[in-house]
């Protein structure tokens, strides 16, 4: 079959599917967060951990939760990786030296699965299930529980209340992520992807050499990586490694994993806040800019641009030989506007502009459609931001969903856009200035420093993919970019919370003739110009020292 017949035909297959899905999943999860029931094991966890899931939180109360819950969480995984050594299914591995363990922690726990390690010579089957695993199911579905309070916020008026935070989180895992991941698992183990605890197998390959395969709960552990966009891999390749994606369904299917909670989530949130047509503009913006990513980075990849590649007749180096460039082009567009970081081709290399476009996804916040919760915030975010300029520009005090718009909301939005800014071009900036960043680079000019801006992009927009090309395990990337990855992850929440419990103590706005109608398709014209404006002002002077330049240069 023509190659860009097949593509064409690949991406045609994964929207439909995302399509048919979107309506019953969306639904779905709008009646799990709005249940009044308890299930048995949910009122057992509640148990355990003695609380009440029916009491009613204020947004300080509802971050409170999550930022002990998260603590928590951190020490134990670190502990779990200095201790590995002496724990049951060890495989003779030895104890993470403590940098790492530090930035292993924080990625899993902040949803990033930035990995400085690689993942079958040093993680035991006991890290990698009751540690990394689990903390893919609960760090996403702390994401959504964030997402949902934002949305009830909207919904809700003349009160504080946001829900509840264990009930959140304790539904989003039990009623939502685990059935997913065990029917994709079951699905994966059937395309060939292992599933298993044993030991090390050493073999003699063809050509006389000792090579060591490592065994492991692979199915399970990329089941939940691609459905909660966390993207750690049980292997250094990833999703290149044929253990983890074994051929073409596997890796379509881990494609549609990475998108399908994100894309279904604007449902849910319509369902909630009652207007499904709110949704659908949000879906809208979001499709938009990813379809068009795809189609740029698919198109320069074909292109191949720069005096190597074309020499060559292409640019496979590095992408995923089994499926061609445009499999590879449409899981990385996927991955880097998800928060995922689950990777089937090393971004490194892409082509230059290519590379800028993947770095942009990232640099957008994640939104399109972003990861599980993540994005939906996100991109509610970067609405009421949108309705703001449209006040400004007709001289109307702005309302988003029957609520006002005033100085405390838009402050409480400006902090959260700036945020992530501020942590990639700090993070960048002293990398590039102190020896210990300068020395770990192994690329000089505008390469190397798009491999760095990658970096602290990824951490920071806690997606976790890397450009690769420099030594990041080491005491300096390991703690700076871990600290992103926390602050990343958790500061932008304050001012999501903060905003959904001022605006649930409003009282709703009755819609007017000068009402901005939000559900209709100018507006979604204006929220991805926003999304786009915003980001381009942030950091174009980034991205013209970095992949822009490369480009224009190859």
């Amino acid at each position: 079959m023509n190659p860009v017949l097949a593509d064409v035909l690949q991406v045609t297959a994964l929207i439909a599917a995302l399509a048919l899905v979107h309506r019953p999943l969306g639904d779905y999860m709008a009646a799990v967060y709005s249940s009044p029931k308890h299930l048995r094991v949910e009122k057992w966890i509640y148990r355990s951990v003695g609380a009440n899931p029916d009491a009613a939180m204020r947004w300080p109360a509802y971050l409170r939760g999550i930022l002990i819950f998260s603590a928590v969480s951190v020490l134990f995984l670190y502990v779990m990786q200095r201790v590995q050594d002496t724990l049951p299914l060890s495989l003779g591995f030895k104890p993470i030296a403590p940098d790492q363990a530090f930035n292993t922690a924080a990625s899993f726990i902040s949803n990033t699965n930035w990995q400085s390690y690689s993942g079958e010579v040093a993680m035991s089957h006991v890290t990698q299930t009751a540690g990394l695993a689990v903390q893919n199911f609960v760090s996403a579905a702390v994401g959504m529980a964030v997402a949902v309070a934002l949305v009830r916020g909207f919904a809700r008026s003349r009160t504080g209340d946001l829900g509840n935070f264990w009930s959140d989180l304790v539904r989003g895992t039990v009623r939502i992520l685990i059935p997913l991941s065990m029917i994709a698992a079951i699905v994966l183990v059937a395309c060939g992807a292992i599933q298993n605890f044993g030991d090390i197998h050493h073999i003699t390959t063809l050509a006389g050499d000792k090579q060591a395969l490592s065994p492991g709960a692979v199915a399970s552990q990329e089941a939940i990586k691609d459905l909660g966009t966390n993207g750690g891999g049980y292997f250094n390749a990833n999703s290149a490694h044929p253990f983890e994606s074994p051929n073409g369904l596997s890796n379509l299917l881990e494609i549609f994993l990475l998108l399908v909670i994100p894309f279904s989530m604007p449902r849910t949130f319509g369902k909630l806040v009652g207007s499904l047509k709110q949704g659908y503009a949000i879906v809208a913006a979001m499709s938009v800019i990813w379809f068009a990513a795809v189609i740029a980075v698919t198109w320069l990849e074909y292109a191949h641009p720069g005096t190597a590649s074309q020499l060559a007749g292409g640019a496979m180096e590095g992408k995923e030989q089994r499926f061609g460039e445009g499999a590879s082009s449409l899981f990385s567009v996927s991955t880097t506007m998800t928060s995922t970081g689950a990777v089937n081709s090393f971004h490194d290399s892409f082509s230059g502009l290519s590379g800028g476009v993947l770095l942009l996804g990232m640099m957008l916040g994640e939104i399109t459609p972003g990861g599980v919760g993540s994005g939906l915030y996100g991109m509610l975010i970067m609405a009421i931001i949108a309705v703001f300029i449209a006040g400004l520009m007709v001289g109307r005090t702005p309302e988003y969903l029957g609520k006002k718009i005033g100085s405390r909301e838009i402050k409480l939005a400006a902090c959260y856009i700036l945020i992530t800014p501020a942590l990639v071009l700090i993070g960048t900036a002293l990398a590039m200035a102190l020896p210990d960043g300068k020395e770990a680079m192994t690329n000089i000019g505008a390469h190397g420093f798009s491999e760095v801006l990658y970096a602290y992009t990824s951490g920071s927009n806690n997606n976790g993919s890397a450009f690769a090309g420099f030594g990041a395990n080491t005491p300096f990337f390991n703690i700076s970019i871990g600290l992103c990855m926390l602050l990343g992850r958790f500061l932008p929440m304050v001012f999501v919370l903060a905003l959904a419990g001022s605006l649930a103590e409003q009282k709703p706005v009755p819609e007017t003739a000068g009402t901005l109608r939000t559900e209709k398709p100018l507006f979604a014209g204006l929220l991805v110009g926003t999304v786009l404006i915003i980001t381009g002002l942030t950091f174009f002077p980034a991205l013209a020292l970095g992949p822009l330049a490369e480009g224009m240069t190859s």
